[in-house]
């Protein structure tokens, strides 16, 4: 009995350092390479939050709906790596973002370049494969 209660005690202490490993996730576990996606909206918000930042981007749909679409970016080291300031895109400005649809559906997807109507282009950071792909 003894040794039963060790091995069970012994996997609780484990456990804890199991669950950080599936929280992060992999491009291909969330998101489809085969559904590209290209909006043009007005982004929303922007959160620099670890491990992913993400864009939310309100994008008016043909029948006249607002949709407000939501894409991860790379971490906010990695963007800040990239030229990226917290202030680089704020809300209200409008935006064309390129990436790939998540394989769950909705309007979610892992954003790849982040357009702005001066013409100048923004990479993610992210995951996402090379656009050649």
């Amino acid at each position: 009995m003894h040794t039963k209660l060790c091995i069970v005690l012994a996997g609780l202490a484990l456990l804890p350092n199991a669950v950080p490993g599936v929280a992060h996730h992999a491009f291909a576990a969330e998101f489809d390479v085969n559904k590209p996606v290209k909006v043009n909206g007005t982004i929303t918000k922007i959160e620099f939050t670890n491990p992913h930042a993400w864009l939310y981007v309100d994008v008016k749909e043909p029948d006249g709906t607002v949709t407000n679409w939501r894409f991860e970016l790379g971490a906010p080291n990695a963007l800040i790596r990239l030229g990226w300031k917290t202030d680089t895109v704020k809300a209200g400005t409008e935006v064309e973002i390129t990436g790939f649809r998540a394989k769950a559906g909705g309007p979610v997807g892992n954003g790849r370049s982040i357009k702005l109507a001066d013409g100048r282009e923004l990479f993610s950071g992210g995951s996402a494969p090379a656009a050649d792909r």
